[in-house]
């Protein structure tokens, strides 16, 4: 199975780092991209083609960086998975994972890895909120990619116990995601 990866936002944070808690010196880019490299890593493990792939260029409006629904396409992915933190107001907590509506292998996929992340989480934080999966047309990557795509929003990065999570179980939260996506099948 060919599985892309997509850290959310630009590298190294230019131009657009995604969320920030600027109190703890944290981006959502760097997050992503360090749990993105662990999911890779298992991923390899389990003998799947894998490809990373961190860009701001979702569908072609920033030409300077890869065009991310391009590679997925033009590889092709068998499945797409997005990797992203939240960030609200600093009270809202929990792990969603967004699918694009009325997709049937995009939701059974969302639904194994949002139920391993949720299991996973609260085995260190029995308080961490599961915040579902839900449906979203408006995300290019979930609209624009030609198979079963999810975008996971693992916890809110400007919310202090997400954000612990986010930074000292990077491997529980890989290691979820990898589980989720071995129960998947194409």
């Amino acid at each position: 199975m060919n599985i892309f990866l997509n850290p959310g936002h630009s590298p190294n944070g230019n131009p657009d780092p995604g969320a920030c808690n600027l109190s703890l010196n944290l981006r959502e880019c760097d997050i992503a991209l360090s749990i993105g490299n662990k999911i890779r890593n298992l991923l390899l493990q389990n003998n799947y083609d894998v490809r990373l792939l961190q860009s701001n260029n979702l569908c072609g409006e920033s030409p300077s960086q890869p065009n991310i629904t391009y590679a997925a396409n033009s590889w092709p992915a068998d499945i797409f998975v997005s990797i992203h933190c939240n960030s609200f107001n600093s009270k809202a907590r929990g792990s969603e994972t967004l699918i694009y509506p009325d997709s049937t292998k995009g939701l059974y996929l969302a639904n194994n890895i949002q139920s391993n992340l949720i299991t996973a989480i609260q085995s260190v934080d029995t308080t961490f909120p599961n915040r579902g999966v839900k449906p979203r047309s408006d995300l290019a990557v979930l609209r624009y990619t030609n198979m079963p795509a999810v975008l996971i929003e693992l916890g809110f990065i400007d919310q202090k116990n997400d954000a612990a999570i986010l930074t000292n179980f990077q491997d529980t939260l890989a290691q979820a995601i990898n589980s989720g996506i071995n129960k998947y099948k194409v």
